[in-house]
């Protein structure tokens, strides 16, 4: 019996990607970060990083295009365990990223060895614009609930698929205004979704 999916991002709602930058920019230039807001909702906002120049920002991207990089984030706190939750409940989980397609299987990697039960990773590459470049892949899954931290990812969403917003951290967070109503419900982790998703007694 096919299982109904679910659609789940992976930066911010499955894995922490602000550890990643940490990391990357000590990859880069050989200095621990230091943080300086816990609440922020980018990276570079997040840890207190000194102003760079242009050659020192092509060092910091080369290490964003290493698929190291993608298979060794952490995963975020209660992901885990919501994730394997839902599956349990009878639902197939499919990580619908904005990464770039040649770190699709770098990003399945990641999420296998912290015990994701996801077995499908799409990679649909980031682009800004009045449609999500996830809005194909979503469109294809036919998913019963997409789960993304970011709100310009909603935009231009199948109305049959339930649309559900982590908020995340709320320092410099683009989700808010009226973009907001582009989605069904609002949640601040993946753990709260699976609660509001499976309901209170799943919850419980």
């Amino acid at each position: 019996m096919t299982r109904p999916i679910l659609a789940l991002d992976a930066d911010g709602v499955l894995v922490d990607l602000h550890i990643g930058y940490a990391r990357a920019w000590q990859q880069a230039f050989g200095v621990a970060l230091v943080e300086r807001d816990p609440q922020a909702y980018w990276p570079a906002d997040r840890w207190a990083v000194e102003p760079i120049d242009a050659e020192q920002r092509l060092l910091l991207r080369a290490q964003f295009e290493r698929p190291e990089m993608w298979e060794s984030l952490p995963a975020i706190a209660g992901a885990v365990e919501a994730c394997h939750r839902l599956d349990e409940a009878g639902y197939e989980l499919v990580c619908v990223t904005a990464l770039q397609e040649r770190f699709q299987s770098a990003r399945l990697r990641n999420l296998k060895a912290l015990g994701f039960p996801i077995r499908r990773v799409v990679a649909t590459g980031h682009a800004e614009g009045q449609r999500s470049p996830k809005a194909d892949a979503i469109l294809a899954l036919r998913p019963v609930a997409f789960v993304d931290d970011y709100i310009a990812y909603m935009r231009g969403m199948p109305t049959e698929v339930h649309t559900a917003l982590v908020l995340r951290a709320p320092n410099g967070s683009p989700n808010f205004g009226e973009e907001l109503k582009l989605v069904r419900s609002v949640h601040q982790d993946l753990a709260d979704f699976a609660d509001h998703w499976l309901g209170p007694s799943a919850a419980a």
